[in-house]
């Protein structure tokens, strides 16, 4: 069994190659919730579903977001009709009240649909429209991804990080706080950071499942330290059972060249090096990890090395395999001497 932590593009990417190493029965994946979004209504769960889509086979690879061949009728009316009367198409944070009104699991990042600011294609709707139906009716976010799975044909165990509601908000040196989706998809990454707030982690709890999961050894893959990773290790008890178990992290950096996103300017944000040493760092708790052949950083534990840019499937199997032969090392070390306690593990 390993279980893979996953958020943005970096880890589904990886996984493509993994369930060609691991049986993908034997494979979970815990996902990030912070960057989810009540839009118009319906929760929209952007680093569930890109694992969902992949797995399933119909995810758009030219974009790593949404349905492949999707039609967008419904969002070009959305835009339309707000432009015809001059509504604002940006962003349209509902207020305070709104935001801890309704379901629980959308508090603190609740938008209005009216000119949707993020592209919504017409199938991928469907899957937001049936998870908001499930949660309706009763059923944890964990169940209603289960069952989403199940209707996907999905191979591998998919686990949000949390059933309650944790909201990925980013502080500008301008003053402004955003939600990650207005950060990133309405002002490009723009704003200069200031901090990253994981508002509602503190009384959020990792479900049984998710614990479960992070029992076995963990791969994190070349996702962004900040912003897919941090939510899950600001939950209570998360990195607590990190600490108690093999994990291997890829980095996303190439020494202090990032291969995508904004990683970067998000870990210079919250005084982290924006380099594959500020991502060791970030993860005091890995016993190991994958590193690019160019990457000239030392690190003082375990280091697998080979390319690890990722464009196609042979390309996350190669990757994949440097994981494997990295959590074979460093859990064989764990075998064969007894090791010192690990800080925050007692």
């Amino acid at each position: 069994m390993v279980t893979f932590l996953a958020g943005g593009t970096g880890t589904p990417k990886l996984l493509d190659g993994a369930t060609r190493v691991w049986d993908p029965a034997e494979v979970s994946v815990v996902a990030n919730t912070g960057d989810d979004i009540e839009l118009g209504g319906h929760l929209v769960c952007p680093d569930i579903d890109t694992v969902l889509f992949a797995g399933g086979g119909v995810l758009d690879r030219e974009t790593w977001w949404g349905i492949d061949g999707d039609t967008t009728a419904t969002h070009e009316e959305l835009r339309r009709l707000a432009e015809e009367v001059g509504l604002e198409t940006g962003p349209r944070y509902l207020d305070d009240d709104a935001q801890t009104a309704g379901r629980g699991i959308a508090r603190w990042r609740r938008f209005s649909g009216v000119g949707e600011f993020m592209e919504i294609g017409d199938r991928d709707r469907a899957v937001h429209l049936t998870r908001t139906g499930l949660l309706d009716e009763g059923h944890t976010l964990t169940e209603a991804i289960r069952t989403l799975a199940d209707a996907f044909d999905l191979d591998v165990g998919l686990l949000p990080m949390s059933d309650d509601p944790v909201a990925t908000l980013i502080h500008t040196e301008g003053g402004e706080t955003l939600h990650f989706q207005e950060y990133w998809v309405a002002r490009r990454g723009e704003p200069a950071v200031a901090d990253v707030e994981f508002r509602g982690a503190a009384d959020a709890e990792a479900t049984d499942a998710v614990l479960a999961a992070l029992a076995d050894p963990v791969v994190i893959g070349p996702s962004n330290p900040v912003t897919s990773l941090g939510p899950m290790l600001a939950l209570p008890g998360f990195e607590r059972a990190l600490r108690e178990t093999p994990v291997v992290a890829v980095s996303p950096f190439v020494g202090d060249e990032v291969f995508s996103g904004p990683a970067a300017d998000l870990m210079e944000g919250v005084g982290r090096d924006p380099s594959t040493a500020g991502v060791a760092e970030s993860y005091p708790f890995a016993d190991g990890f994958v590193l690019d052949d160019a990457d000239p950083t030392e690190l003082d534990c375990h280091v697998e090395r080979t390319d690890t840019r990722i464009d196609d499937a042979d390309d996350a199997e190669r990757v994949a395999r440097a994981c494997e032969r990295a959590l074979a090392s460093v859990a064989g070390a764990g075998d064969s001497v007894d090791p010192a306690p690990r800080e925050g593990a007692e």
